[in-house]
């Protein structure tokens, strides 16, 4: 059984690797003008974000003695990558709240949004650029990332309203959305860490599994979270027909009743679509099956960390405990 002292100073890690990353966006070297690009640019900049795609590629380059400095560029240049999306994907899916605060869009307009957030990707690739250890190999991972999340992105926009979406077309999208950026990561990690092909591709799946982690229970948390804690409004997917993985394995298990009922939902105020949906997948067990997915795909991921780094892998696990265990 783990020491509640290793746990202790796991978490204190995690916080001291929280305030690095946030001092160092804060201190990332911006000018001042033009106001129009900048100014939001900072906005995002200073959101309260859990950083927990930096903090991996921290966690997997410090099993790898790798440099601190080049983890710190890396790091940025991910969590800089990650605000990218976030700020288009607001746009896209018309979301009003992110990190406890007003959307670029909401806050400004759809145009300076969209330029901030362009802003903000060109940061990450200088950042990038600055790793001294496998540079150009760490460059190329990153941009084949950011291809593959706008892939997912596009599956996600194609796939809004379509109703004969599989369970397989899901797991397809949310790979490339979510499970990429944090697979990019944890390979970054091993590529800053000189390690070899074989053991980043374990790390890379690593990520795309604890993605799937990470999506599924998003899906779960747009339903049942709580909007305070979580700093971003409910909902929203099921106003904008969006696949997850619950309303997919509702259709896949229950075609014959779920398209009048989701017809129904759709009909009504928010907090009672809500409300109402949460009572029919619990009856249905539905929201059962969704949590036996995290666990398939956690196990997946423990599995790979195994092959990737054998008896070193315990501050990782951790750091998989902590995903899986979330709550916003």
């Amino acid at each position: 059984m783990r020491q509640a002292t290793d746990l202790s100073s796991f978490q204190e890690h995690i916080r001291n690797l929280q305030a690095e990353i946030n001092e160092g966006l804060r201190t990332l070297s911006l000018a001042d003008r033009p106001d129009y690009l900048y100014t939001p640019v900072k906005y995002v900049l200073k959101g309260t974000g859990k950083r927990l795609r930096p903090i991996l590629v921290h966690l997997v380059g410090e099993t790898f003695s790798a440099d601190p400095e080049d983890l710190l560029h890396a790091g940025l240049a991910v969590e800089l990558l990650h605000n990218f999306t976030l700020v288009h994907d607001d746009i896209m899916d018309a979301d009003s709240t992110r990190h406890g605060q007003p959307t670029v869009h909401e806050k400004w307009d759809e145009s300076t949004a969209i330029l901030a957030g362009d802003g903000i990707y060109a940061l990450g690739q200088l950042l990038i650029s600055r790793v001294k250890i496998n540079t150009l190999q760490a460059i190329q991972a990153f941009n084949i990332a950011t291809l593959m999340v706008c892939e997912g992105q596009a599956y996600d926009k194609e796939f809004e309203h379509d109703h004969n979406i599989s369970l397989d077309q899901y797991f397809t999208m949310i790979e490339k959305k979510t499970g990429w950026l944090i697979g990019l990561c944890a390979e970054i990690g091993g590529i800053l860490g000189d390690q070899n092909e074989e053991v980043r591709s374990h790390l890379r799946s690593y990520g795309l599994n604890l993605g799937k982690v990470f999506q599924i229970q998003d899906d779960i948390l747009e339903v049942y979270g709580n909007e305070k804690s979580m700093g971003k409004s409910l909902g929203s997917d099921l106003v904008a027909g969006k696949q997850t993985v619950l309303t997919v394995l509702a259709r896949e298990l229950f075609p014959a009743e779920w398209a009048g009922y989701w017809q129904k939902i759709q009909q009504l105020e928010i907090d009672k679509a809500l409300s109402e949906l949460r009572g029919y997948l619990e009856e249905k067990k539905i929201l059962q099956r969704a949590k036996e997915l995290v666990d398939t795909y956690n196990e997946r991921a423990r599995e790979d960390l195994k092959s990737a780094l054998g008896e070193r892998r315990h501050i990782l696990m951790e750091f998989t405990d902590m995903v899986v265990n979330r709550k916003k």
